[in-house]
């Protein structure tokens, strides 16, 4: 399914100029498209900032996260556990270490290209969790510090897809500030990587 071009909008720097706690349930419902054809529809995300003792810009810049600390509306993508990539926007002012985590997305576009990057599994789990969204999507450390809002090889668009409905739930897979509702999920999608538990 491609977007329609006529509504085709990418986001703006300032979008992304904003804390990502607001930034990451807004993100729910754009798309990330790869310059190779691929698409999703970002499904679920996770906020990061410097002051939260999981985010890993909390104890300052470093080598690794430098891309979190650089200007918003740029990927953050870094390796985890030694086994995947995982992919960031870059949110706040410069010189902040913040961001969001796409953590899950529905294929749209490209399908045969995420197939062939994530192997023999079923169409739900290509992209139901950060690292098979990055392997999906075909993103690694190449794209660390590429902009999102134009000319790099990732864009971030809004196709005017239809509001959706946000849950705001704890965190997952990690080990600090886990109750935090910094996880945002769109409610009853069939993609996300983990359904939120009911209250």
């Amino acid at each position: 399914m491609q977007a329609n071009s006529s509504i085709v909008k990418t986001l703006t720097r300032r979008f992304f100029d904003r804390m990502p706690h607001i930034v990451a349930p807004e993100l729910l419902g754009k798309c990330l498209v790869a310059h190779d054809g691929r698409m999703v529809r970002i499904v679920e995300t996770e906020a990061y900032a410097q002051d939260d003792p999981a985010a890993h810009t909390f104890r300052g810049e470093t080598a690794r996260n430098r891309s979190m600390f650089g200007p918003p509306g740029h990927m953050y993508v870094y390796f985890s556990y030694g086994v995947h990539w995982c992919a960031n926007v870059v949110c706040g002012p410069k010189g902040f270490g913040a961001g969001v985590l796409l953590r899950a997305a529905q294929p749209m576009a490209g399908i045969d290209l995420m197939e062939a990057a994530r192997g023999n599994v079923a169409f739900k789990q290509l992209c139901n969790g950060p690292g098979k969204l990055a392997q999906a999507m075909g993103i690694d450390r190449h794209a660390d510090g590429t902009d999102v809002v134009g000319g790099g090889p990732f864009t971030v668009i809004d196709d005017a897809h239809a509001p959706v409905t946000v849950i705001a739930c704890p965190r997952i897979g990690i080990s600090k500030a886990v109750e935090a509702p910094l996880r945002f999920v769109i409610a009853d999608n069939p993609f996300v990587s983990k359904r939120p538990m009911a209250r």
